[in-house]
């Protein structure tokens, strides 16, 4: 295995890319190679085959957004463009120092103040679609909830289609335990071969209690097991957030509500755990700031979109504690 500096990555800083031939399925000094990443397909970065354009309303601010999904080249990254923004900066790329804003969903911003609102299921979708590079233009300030959950952005991302690009995809893999807490919640990143998501909730509502969910977290997995769990509120709190300037787009067609004891929705919950689903939805998203695909284990614990963040910063925070893989055979006998 050999090793070299490649200068700076777009959003993590100068890095050691560690190359592995893509036909490696076994143990490579220490570190299991899963099936999943030896893959010419899964080596290499992808953006969308054409454009996925679409359109809904902003959860917190209600307004209505068109959004259009493009490709991108390599090494791009997720980049969202505030097309109704002509008169400074409207760029803002998805990256961990960007987030600006953590309350009730995920805010990125660049140097001019354009910000771009409740990001995080469209990118959970990339992340587990392996979308490496996008621009994303909407105009307005908010992502579209679309039903609540990622998966109206899963079938779009479907119907666009992928395309294999000529750039090895570069892997986030954890080297050591990362872990940041906030009284009774908490969330960590551990060292794993593959990636894996584990989350905990604990609400007093007996509708929703204790809930626990534990994944190896594929493509697969997010489709069948994460995408349709929905985001979810209680209505005693409706008025209040409004009044924040919140949940203004907030209905039940695109959230679970809960009133004391009951679902409001009338078709109910499309899973009994939905809520611990989502969380862990929330947190792919979250985490997909970074710039790339983690080969670890996440933990959660009562965490929101807050602790993911302060998670992210830690980890960028911490060199030594994980490092970038790549494994594109062409790289690997390049260097």
């Amino acid at each position: 295995m050999r090793r070299r500096s490649i200068g700076f990555n777009r959003l993590l800083g100068p890095i050691a890319v560690v190359c592995a031939p893509a036909s490696l399925s076994s143990v490579n000094q220490g570190f299991v190679v899963p099936a999943a990443h030896a893959s010419a397909q899964s080596a290499l970065q992808h953006t969308v085959l054409g454009p996925a354009i679409f359109a809904g309303v902003g959860v917190h601010t209600g307004a209505h957004v068109r959004v259009s999904v493009r490709p991108a080249p390599t090494d791009t990254g997720i980049v969202f463009v505030r097309t109704d923004i002509t008169d400074q900066d409207n760029r803002v790329p998805a990256a961990a120092e960007a987030v600006c804003k953590t309350q009730l969903g995920t805010v990125i911003g660049n140097a001019a103040g354009v910000t771009v609102s409740t990001i995080e299921h469209l990118m959970a979708a990339f992340a587990t679609l392996g979308v490496d590079n996008a621009i994303v233009e909407l105009d307005g300030p908010e992502m579209p909830i679309m039903d609540g959950s990622s998966e109206p952005f899963v079938q779009i991302l479907d119907q666009a289609g992928r395309r294999q690009q000529d750039a090895p995809r570069r892997y986030i893999e954890i080297l050591a335990p990362i872990e940041v807490v906030d009284g009774d919640k908490s969330a960590k990143l551990l060292p794993s071969s593959q990636f894996e998501v584990a989350f905990e909730i604990v609400f007093d509502s007996p509708v929703i209690g204790r809930q626990a969910v534990d994944l190896v977290m594929t493509e697969d997995a997010f489709r069948t097991e994460l995408a349709n769990c929905r985001t979810f509120g209680f209505a005693h709190e409706v008025e209040a957030l409004r009044a924040m300037g919140l949940a203004r787009g907030g209905s039940l067609e695109n959230a679970v509500v809960i009133e004391g004891d009951r679902i409001l929705n009338p078709e109910g919950l499309r899973r009994p755990d939905e809520f611990v689903r989502h969380k862990a939805l929330d947190a792919i998203g979250d985490l997909y700031v970074l710039g790339a695909p983690i080969l670890g284990r996440f933990e959660g614990r009562l965490a929101g979109h807050g602790i993911n963040n302060q998670l992210v910063r830690a980890l960028v925070a911490q060199p030594d504690a994980w490092r970038i893989r790549t494994f594109a055979p062409e790289l690997a006998l390049a260097v």
